[in-house]
């Protein structure tokens, strides 16, 4: 009866999302509901909803506003687009769809999904333009890269709210989604657009002259700013784990801190930069807000997550998982992937069957193999209750026929990919 309650709250929630209310408010009405329908009492489940917003944004926020002022700040300063323009100059037009590829991951780490989209998209035309490529060619590398980034590696928002949720530790949780971003972005957004589009290279250019460039921080600056976060928490990580204690290791533990992390790349930013401390402080405020919403909605995750497992509607699937003799990352990644295909936004997918498979993280279970099998399957089969769909439809000016073989197929591929790559690191660990 539990379940059937869930899947009621599950078929609320989408049908409140597609009549256009935010998915905050949906989530907070859909959390009170479920909770009152599972028999919980009226105090215990407004308890249990400040527990749940609480408990998952009490760890993460700083980390979430730190990302968002860096990747802002990285942003205003033209720090992006000058990799972009030593990437592409560095392999060349004949391997342009390499330089888009690792444009996007190294852009991607610091910039959250739509940001990223946004800066690297003129770059995509402007490229296209010169070479006379598709610009599906030129695209999918792009979007690839961004998806799997988004997906996997912190500090995006879902790898870090999820890491709160299952306890799971930051620093491998970038290792381990390093692992498993470069060959997938390199299946969805090289391997795949070279199959389904068959087009002449033509007579492409062996010169590169961007406009403006000379205006744009150096390259050193740039790469130093734009990398240092994901630096600093892998040196700590490696530090922490794998050296013999000593005077080094809390140095090392603090730096495997996200926060810590950030805030040093904030800092190192702006001196290295040479960004006066006005213009800063305000680039900061307005990176800040750009993701206001998405920790609303995050905290709200978290409480419909805790009134799922307050319930105990996570011991009821456990127990039904048992008998079913699966994977819990495999049924991690389906829960996921069939909220995902019903829900639309990953980060709510993701938040949402997190509470249902938390009960599943035992002994033999690694909790940052979860968090990625759950980012797995939160990209599975975008389509158009997806937000991200629609940008990669209007930007690129596709039919829906085109956004679904194209976009949605990509999506999947690196969902599919994802979960593969878990199962496999799994064997190893």
């Amino acid at each position: 009866m539990s379940l059937l309650i869930v899947l009621f709250g599950l078929i609320l929630l989408l049908v409140l999302i597609v009549r256009k209310l935010s998915p905050m408010i949906a989530l907070l009405l859909v959390s009170i509901i479920t909770g009152l329908l599972l028999g919980m009492p009226v105090a215990k489940v407004m308890t249990t909803i400040g527990a749940g917003i609480g408990g998952t944004l009490g760890s993460m926020v700083m980390v979430l506003a730190l990302g968002a002022m860096m990747g802002k700040l990285i942003e205003d300063t033209g720090a992006a687009k000058k990799i972009v323009f030593i990437l592409i100059r560095f392999f060349g037009y004949k391997n342009i769809q390499w330089a888009i590829l690792l444009t996007g991951l190294l852009v991607g780490i610091p910039l959250f999904y739509n940001a990223g989209f946004v800066v690297l998209v003129p770059l995509v035309f402007a490229i296209a333009s010169a070479t006379r490529l598709p610009l599906l060619y030129l695209a999918l590398p792009m979007a690839a890269s961004l998806s799997v980034t988004h997906g996997f590696l912190p500090p995006h928002p879902g790898p870090i709210a999820l890491a709160s949720i299952f306890k799971a530790d930051v620093g491998y949780i970038l290792i381990y989604g390093l692992i498993l971003s470069v060959p997938i972005a390199i299946a969805g957004g090289i391997i795949f657009p070279r199959l389904i589009l068959k087009s002449n290279m033509g007579d492409i250019p062996s010169e590169f002259n961007p406009e403006g460039e000379e205006l744009l921080p150096s390259g050193l600056r740039s790469f130093t700013t734009a990398l240092l976060p994901v630096v600093l928490i892998i040196i700590g990580t490696i530090g922490t784990n794998f050296l013999s204690a000593g005077a080094a290791k809390p140095l090392f533990v603090f730096l495997s801190d996200p926060t810590v992390a950030l805030l040093i790349a904030v800092l190192v930013t702006i001196i290295v930069q040479r960004i006066p401390i006005t213009k800063a402080m305000d680039s900061c405020t307005e990176g800040v807000k750009s993701i206001a919403m998405i920790i609303l909605i995050i905290a709200a995750g978290g409480a419909f997550k805790q009134v799922l497992i307050d319930s105990g509607v996570g011991d009821t699937v456990k127990s039904m998982s048992a008998s079913l003799e699966l994977s819990p990352l495999f049924l991690a990644w389906l829960i996921t992937a069939l909220l995902r295909v019903t829900l639309g936004s990953a980060t709510v997918a993701g938040l949402t069957a997190s509470g249902i498979v938390l009960p599943l993280v035992g002994e033999g279970v690694s909790p940052e193999l979860m968090v990625l099998s759950v980012g797995a399957g939160s990209l599975m089969f975008s389509h158009v209750n997806d937000t991200g769909f629609w940008m990669f439809k209007e930007y690129f000016n596709l039919t829906l026929k085109q956004t679904f073989g194209t976009w949605t197929i990509m999506e999947s591929i690196v969902s599919l990919l994802g979960l593969a790559g878990v199962l496999i690191i799994n064997q190893f660990i």
